[in-house]
């Protein structure tokens, strides 16, 4: 029977742990919040060290606080990350997404750096600035770089940020065997820009109720009782972080499938799977033989730009590596079976939120003992973001006091 206006706007009778208001999707002003509170002080990975493999080599990143980043392989092997802007006037240095160059030099005026970020030429120096000024004092301005669990770049605005193991805590331990058993490539990079928030991203990715919405997931997993699909449990950390338990991939169950079942990977038993999800927009996922990343960049309340990654071992061979792709596009390749659908859900979202008529909340209320269709990781994920952002999900316009009390 369908609802009236009163009672499509009246609030269910539930915690307000278990539903958010809609606003939280779509409001400017919390989406700068946002910025200053969230996405400038928590670590993000940036890039994998395998993207940036010889000394000079540079790559572009942008982001989640609207400052852009170059990071750099020096001459010494370290990499370093650097805002990508010019001292001199504010220019962007680099704009290509990445490359080589032994100093990053500045278009407009031809200022050059070095893979330390010290300044090493302004032309006719002397004439213009005679001893007013040195290259020592318009050196770049380094960022919190860190390299770590599997040579992924981590990267922090935030001079004074806690270090990356505290951000991180225990909840890459799930994982860490498979992620540093051997040095890992990046093979697949790719983007794709949806008109959706990015914590409707992470919903997707924080609850697997939505298997519904995938075939492929349901044939292989939902309904094979030997899969352990319905008993892999959710395992919350601090800083929003969580895991989902493992679980036995049937790949014979869906004709066709042409995923391989023999390749594997270093410690992750065969049709394995596992997952982690990091605060607040990084998810890490590995499946039999490939191991993939998903990143989100925030352009706007209701624009987000995705990054996907795909990575196999450095040392596999031709034939392999040519497998793990397979692999890949089989499930997660931008026509593979998984991954449009995930898009369409979330942008599908979206849309329903960026509209007047949208609802008065948005339910988060499945429990299931933690396990997998229980929705405790999104709960998990939407708390931690009430924390930081001294605002309650569910009645977010009230701020500090309130919202914690509400909270």
């Amino acid at each position: 029977m369908a609802r009236t206006t009163s009672e499509w706007l009246k609030r269910p009778k539930l915690p307000p742990t278990h539903y958010v208001d809609p606003i939280i999707y779509s409001s400017e002003e919390i989406f700068e919040e946002e910025k200053e509170k969230i996405f400038k002080k928590v670590w993000h990975l940036a890039c994998h060290e395998s993207e940036l493999p010889n000394p000079y080599d540079y790559r572009t990143y942008r982001h989640p606080g609207g400052t852009p980043l170059v990071i750099v392989r020096g001459e010494d092997g370290k990499v370093r990350t650097f805002y990508n802007i010019c001292p001199h006037r504010g220019n962007l240095i680099v704009y290509e997404p990445s490359g080589s160059s032994k100093y990053l030099t500045c278009i407009f005026h031809q200022w050059a750096f070095n893979g330390h970020g010290d300044c090493v030429d302004i032309p006719r120096e002397k004439d213009g600035y005679q001893d007013r000024l040195c290259k020592a004092d318009v050196a770049l301005k380094e960022v919190r770089t860190e390299v770590a669990y599997g040579g992924f770049v981590w990267v922090n605005l935030d001079d004074n940020c806690e270090p990356l193991s505290s951000y991180i805590g225990e909840a890459l331990d799930y994982m860490l065997p498979e992620l540093t058993a051997e040095p890992m490539e990046t093979f697949w990079y790719y983007q794709a820009t949806l008109n959706t928030n990015y914590k409707l991203i992470h919903d997707t990715n924080s609850e697997f109720y939505h298997d519904y919405l995938h075939i492929y997931n349901r044939i292989t997993g939902m309904l094979d009782p030997k899969s352990g699909y319905f008993q892999r449990k959710y395992t919350a950390y601090p800083n929003g972080h969580a895991t989902v338990g493992s679980m036995n991939v049937n790949y014979g169950a869906y004709a066709g499938s042409g995923h391989s079942t023999d390749l594997g990977w270093p410690h992750l038993p065969p049709k394995g799977w596992k997952l982690v999800d990091l605060f607040p927009a990084i998810t890490l996922n590995l499946r039999t033989s490939v191991l993939r990343i998903d990143s989100y960049i925030p352009l706007a309340p209701n624009k987000v730009l995705l990054e996907f990654r795909a990575l196999g071992l450095k040392r596999d061979t031709p034939e392999e590596r040519q497998q793990r792709e397979r692999d890949a596009a089989t499930i997660w390749g931008p026509f593979g079976r998984n991954l449009h659908e995930d898009l369409l859900a979330s942008s599908g979202q979206g849309i329903a939120m960026a509209r007047d008529s949208q609802p008065m909340y948005v339910l988060q209320a499945r429990e299931e003992n933690a396990t997998i269709h229980d929705e405790i990781g999104m709960r998990h994920y939407i708390a931690e973001w009430g924390r930081r952002m001294g605002r309650s999900p569910a009645l977010p316009m009230l701020k500090d006091e309130a919202a914690a009390r509400v909270a």
